[in-house]
């Protein structure tokens, strides 16, 4: 029988219950290659997950240390999966430090993997570790299985001619290798990207490749209770065609797709900084409708990219909260002359340097408000990894239509985590229009003229015939552009401008809850990378017989129609928020109700179990109010 049709025998069909990996060692580990290569061999499975890979701050930690500890996290199953877990069923520990920081993420009676190659005095001292949890009764109530990895790696590439150095660095594969075992797993596709990856280093391809078998038959050698419960089904999920994506790379794709469907060039802008970063690398390997530009300081691609958009292109930039701080005067910039921009924030933990690996999601309030004078913009921000190729469709549609830059908010989590995306067809997705420009012979070209139903101006570079005009960031008098110190004009104008911003709340679609009824007992508000885990506590929450309620916001600024009445429906509306409270500010300041908020602020994603822990409990203090 073949090793696909092994794995296939192997699998279960009547299984639903989602499963959740998590490996954690050094950055140079390999870990979140043997992440990734794990989520694509479930995505071949045709089995529905989401990932989380959780990078350290640190660039170059010591070997060893509790500060170099990196992780990565996928949760799959045989239904729709939102989050990548709360607690793993298998948690794989390459070294001391990887087991302390990430122990408490095991489930009780979940099976760890630990590699004890380093569990001597001098690793665990690293690991700040008084005595060896492998020999005290640390781990009691998890199924352990301990291997000195880095042996049974050299021995399985003895026959090559390797040096130890290189010969170990094979070894997240040998573990792979064994996880691939335990979830039935067949080698054939990782075999094949390791043979092109390392076409022109075939050795290196042979030691991961030997390692990697090597760790699978080791896996038939375990006797664990916990293996016939870890094989999870396989299930069509998607019709089409589909593959796994990242938040940075669907949003890199989808502005591609805004350069094909507005038929402009985009211009990205982007000064380098953790976690936007990714955004500019996935951005420079496309080919073709986006440049890239590398800046020398955040203030200059914010104003370069505005110069590309003064010139006929679609200008975007992006960076992270510190980086957007210092974007607001372009920003300004950017308002007063009324031109398309994109401003992408991946937010991370703050304030200043923080923790800026993990997500948070802090900039909401900066974003709506955080500029000088009255300069109001349209605020969005993606719900999933796949979402943030539409909502660069939308945030395109939005500027160019409105004349205005927009801001969209994502995070570190959606950023880095990836999912099973269906492929759209790009055929049925509608082009994005162009600003008409009045034609030659009817009259003087009046730039700041404004459209009756957006209020946009036109959207002319320069050197159109006929349609000679300046732009700049003094006041304008409203229609010719003119400078102007008028002060009923500076009002009219400030005031066009706001309107300008609201009319667009009158053109998006009527708002919709995610789950519930419009008469519950609650109303959960989420936005941004919330929804997986607001999603599925409401759905299980519903399932055992509660009324909970869901509706998830993608536009932020202005808020959207019907928000406010929805609110009022529900004796009780929460936000649930990695922040300490900015959404329900915004809304209690808007709409003058009493939102409250379920925060979180410890660089994390939303734990489901807690998410419905304290949704209970809100229930339950409703019905004794």
């Amino acid at each position: 029988m073949s090793e696909t049709a092994l794995a296939a025998e192997r699998q279960g069909t009547d299984k639903a219950q989602p499963l959740v990996v998590r490996f954690a060692g050094d950055s140079g580990d390999g870990i979140q290659l043997a992440g990734y290569e794990f989520a694509k061999s479930t995505a071949d499975a045709r089995s529905d997950f989401m990932t989380f890979p959780d990078f350290p701050a640190e660039i170059r930690a010591p070997t060893g240390t509790l500060f170099g500890v990196s992780a990565f996290q996928i949760q799959f199953g045989a239904d729709e999966v939102l989050t990548p877990g709360d607690r793993a069923d298998v948690l794989v520990a390459f070294n001391p430090a990887a087991l302390a920081t990430n122990l408490q993420n095991l489930k009780p009676g979940g099976v760890l993997i630990v590699d004890e190659t380093h569990f001597d005095a001098r690793g665990l001292k690293k690991a700040k570790l008084d005595v060896n949890p492998l020999e005290d009764r640390t781990l009691d109530g998890y199924q352990v299985i301990t291997v000195d990895v880095e042996k049974r790696t050299l021995e399985a590439l003895k026959s090559l001619e390797l040096g130890r150095k290189q010969a170990v660095r094979a070894k997240n594969f040998w573990v792979l290798g064994l996880v691939y075992w335990m979830f039935a797993r067949p080698l054939g596709k990782t075999q094949d990207w390791l043979n092109v990856k390392f076409k022109k280093t075939p050795a290196v391809a042979r030691a991961n490749i030997m390692a990697m078998k090597a760790g699978h038959a080791y896996g038939e050698t375990l006797e664990i209770s916990a293996v016939p419960d870890l094989t999870a089904p396989r299930v069509a999920k998607h019709k089409g065609a589909s593959r796994i994506i990242s938040g940075a790379r669907a949003m890199a794709l989808g502005l591609a797709a805004v350069a094909a469907l507005g038929r402009r060039d985009i211009v990205f802008c982007s000064y380098p900084i953790t976690p936007a970063s990714t955004l500019l690398h996935a951005l420079a390997r496309l080919e073709g409708g986006v440049r890239t530009f590398q800046a020398e300081d955040e203030i200059a691609a914010a104003t370069a990219a505005i110069g590309a958009s003064f010139a006929g292109s679609l200008g975007v930039t992006a960076s992270s909260g510190p980086g957007l701080s210092l974007k607001t005067e372009a920003l300004g910039l950017g308002v007063a002359v009324e031109l398309p921009l994109i401003v992408i924030d991946v937010q991370r933990g703050g304030p200043s340097t923080g923790m800026p690996t993990k997500p948070e999601q802090s900039d909401l309030t900066m974003a709506i408000h955080g500029r000088h004078g009255e300069a109001p913009l349209p605020v969005l921000a993606p719900a999933t990894p796949d979402d943030c190729f539409w909502i660069m469709i939308e945030a395109a549609r939005i500027a160019i239509e409105t004349m205005s830059p927009v801001i969209v908010l994502t995070d570190a989590y959606l950023a880095n985590a990836a999912s099973d995306w269906e492929i759209p067809d790009i055929d049925n997705v509608p082009d994005i229009d162009r600003p008409r420009v009045k034609p030659d012979g009817e009259g003087e070209f009046r730039p700041f003229a404004r459209d009756p139903l957006t209020l946009a101006r036109p959207w002319v570079a320069p050197g159109t015939p006929g349609h000679a005009h300046r732009i700049g960031g003094l006041e304008k008098a409203k229609g010719s552009g003119h400078i102007s110190y008028d002060p009923a004009n500076h009002a009219e104008m400030t005031r066009a401008r706001a309107e300008k911003i609201s009319r667009i709340a009158d053109r998006l679609p009527a708002i919709e809850m995610e789950d519930g009824v419009q008469d519950g007992d609650i109303l959960i508000i989420g936005w941004g990378s919330t929804h997986g885990s607001i999603a599925q506590a409401v759905k299980e929450l519903n399932a055992e017989g509660a009324r909970v309620s869901h509706v998830h916001l993608r536009h932020l600024w202005p808020l959207p129609r019907g928000l406010e009445a929805l609110i009022r429906c529900f004796p009780r509306a929460v936000t649930a928020e990695l922040n300490t409270g900015q959404l329900s500010s915004i809304l209690r300041s808007e709409y003058l109700a009493p939102v409250t908020c379920i925060s979180q602020v410890n660089g994390q994603p939303f734990y489901v179990s807690d998410l419905k822990a304290e949704i209970t409990r809100r229930l339950e203090t409703c019905v004794h109010e």
